[in-house]
């Protein structure tokens, strides 16, 4: 019995001192001091709370939740820094605001680099028909079936057989050409001659002789022609004038065939370059 009971009074002896240092501790805690504190000491108690409450520096990181490294044996009073949720704090997304006005414009940037060549297009759809191409014509074809013999004067071969007159260009009452289409052009005369008589005809343009058809009198008739390029401006005339009847001079022809002709067209319009 002894035995037992020795430890347990041993533990009994060696806890009642730590309870009564355990009681009295908070009593002198909380109590008023029996003395007022060293001057030493209040000054060491305002140092730490300025190094331990000052507010932290911009560079510096400082935790509310880590505790300094040291405390110190007097008490501290500390102020609890409020942390703030911002998360709470944030409201819900606002309406989109009216568009602003248009700013000014800026300074004009330098070109820039010229790109790589793209890709070929696709084919694109047939386009629709366009004009026909005007070409400028101008040609006449005539002939005369009647003889015609010189007088005093000399006279205009008169025609009286059209074979073409294009657009009219070529007047049967007066036996002229009249250009209409500036131009160079192809003429030729065809004529028979009489027995016994001289033909003497001129091709005429604008009253001046530029070519001559003749042929001496013979025992026998012959076909004569003439024909030359002539370039002539609007309004120009070309015709076919018998000599006067000094040289007694003729064409042959009758009802039924045709032995006079005079042909001419166009070859090239000076308006195409």
């Amino acid at each position: 019995m002894k035995g037992r009971l020795a430890p347990r009074s041993l533990l009994l002896i060696c806890l009642l001192p730590w309870a009564r240092c355990s009681e009295s501790e908070p009593e002198e805690r909380t109590g008023t001091p029996t003395r007022a504190p060293h001057p030493d000491h209040a000054a060491r108690v305002e140092k730490d709370y300025e190094k331990y409450n000052r507010p932290p520096r911009g560079s510096e990181c400082v935790r509310c939740c880590d505790p300094p490294n040291h405390f110190p044996s007097y008490p501290v009073h500390y102020q609890p820094v409020p942390q703030i949720n911002i998360t709470i704090l944030k409201g819900e997304k606002g309406d989109r605001g009216e568009r602003g006005f248009q700013g000014k414009l800026g300074k004009a940037g330098s070109p820039g680099m010229k790109g790589h060549i793209g890709p070929k297009g696709q084919k694109g759809s047939l386009g629709s028909p366009g004009e026909r191409y005007k070409t400028t014509y101008a040609a006449f074809s005539v002939g005369r079936k009647k003889p015609l013999h010189s007088n005093d004067y000399y006279q205009t071969l008169i025609f009286d057989t059209e074979f073409v007159n294009l657009y009219g260009h070529f007047n049967m009452f007066m036996g002229k050409f009249y250009c209409y289409v500036s131009g160079v052009y192809f003429f030729s005369l065809n004529v028979h001659t009489w027995n016994q008589k001289e033909t003497y005809l001129h091709i005429m343009h604008n009253g001046a002789e530029v070519a001559i058809l003749y042929a001496q009198a013979s025992d026998r008739s012959i076909m004569q022609s003439q024909s030359l390029m002539l370039d002539l401006q609007d309004q120009d005339e070309v015709w076919i004038r018998l000599f006067k009847g000094e040289r007694d001079n003729a064409v042959f022809s009758d009802e039924y065939d045709t032995y006079v002709t005079f042909s001419g067209y166009l070859i090239k319009p000076n308006s195409e370059p």
